[in-house]
């Protein structure tokens, strides 16, 4: 039996839905949520990304605001114009586009983003906070992953989860998600041996390696929920994943698509960390009696 190919256009759309009535909602208590994007140079997917992303706030009620600098800027000045939104009660959330140019230090640009704007969670001491089950904004893709998990009813306390990839973007994060959700994690890189023989362990398998189709059914436990956070461009011009879609289908359980599933929920964790940063900022505000 084919796997069930997961609906994410479906869940995005609710749980969109849901963050529109509260932006809504706050807005109208006199605090509506406003997000800032900062791209530097002129990277063809990084334009897709931030185009995506204003189009989102929008349809959210979100003000939202997108700084396109010129692929010359120093560091100092991009560090000038993140200090200026830090300053800005307007904006609540803060994010910088990668790829940064090379003369650019994004540990740089990421530490000059205040905690309270960092709605990537990027900055190391919310990383920090959210290793050690703290308060802060999850980090968008993993928090989309478990949000997708949770919106198809698959339970992960007590699963064994597979992660393949170990960056600090997905990951790593992705990993203490999991562990945050009761599940048994197993990290595996470029240099784990016996790959397939340990994700084939994995009753949740989530690639995120950045190498198109790696994922083959050999590497899928029969029944198996298969997450694919890869996005490659092929040769072809056409997007695929770091799952070979159509040969783990009649393997695999659950499978999400590229596009269309971890993309888009990634944009709305983002949404959802914007709007909470916001409320955070009034309930501040109410606080020191502003």
């Amino acid at each position: 039996m084919p796997a069930q190919i997961i609906n994410g256009k479906e869940i995005v759309s609710s749980y969109r839905a849901e963050i529109k009535e509260q932006v809504q909602a706050l807005t109208s208590s006199g605090t509506q949520p406003g997000l800032a994007v900062v791209i530097v140079g002129e990277d063809p997917a990084s334009q897709v990304y931030v185009r995506n992303k204003a189009k989102s706030c929008e349809e959210a009620g979100i003000y939202s605001e997108v700084h396109r600098l010129p692929v010359q800027t120093s560091e100092a000045e991009l560090l000038q114009l993140i200090r200026q939104l830090n300053d800005n009660p307007r904006i609540h959330g803060i994010l910088v586009q990668s790829p940064l140019p090379k003369h650019i230090s994004e540990e740089r640009v990421v530490e000059e983003i205040a905690v309270t704007k960092d709605v990537d969670c990027f900055h190391p001491t919310n990383v920090g906070n959210v290793s050690i089950g703290k308060d802060a904004p999850l980090p968008c893709t993993p928090a989309g992953v478990i949000q997708i998990l949770k919106k198809i009813n698959v339970p992960i306390a007590g699963k064994h989860a597979v992660v393949i990839g170990r960056s600090n973007i997905v990951g790593k994060p992705m990993a203490m998600l999991l562990l945050r959700e009761n599940a048994t994690v197993t990290i595996c890189h470029s240099r784990t041996a016996n790959l397939e023989e340990i994700t084939r362990q994995a009753d949740i398998l989530v690639a995120a390696v950045g190498k198109a189709k790696l994922v083959r059914k050999e590497h899928v436990k029969p029944g198996a929920v298969v997450i694919d956070v890869g996005m490659n461009r092929l040769d072809t011009g056409k997007l695929a994943g770091d799952v070979d879609f159509d040969d783990v289908l009649d393997t695999a359980g659950y499978v999400t698509p590229v596009p269309g599933c971890v993309g888009p929920m990634t944009i709305t964790i983002l949404l959802q960390n914007t709007l909470e940063a916001a409320r955070k900022f009034a309930e501040r505000q109410t606080a020191a009696g502003v």
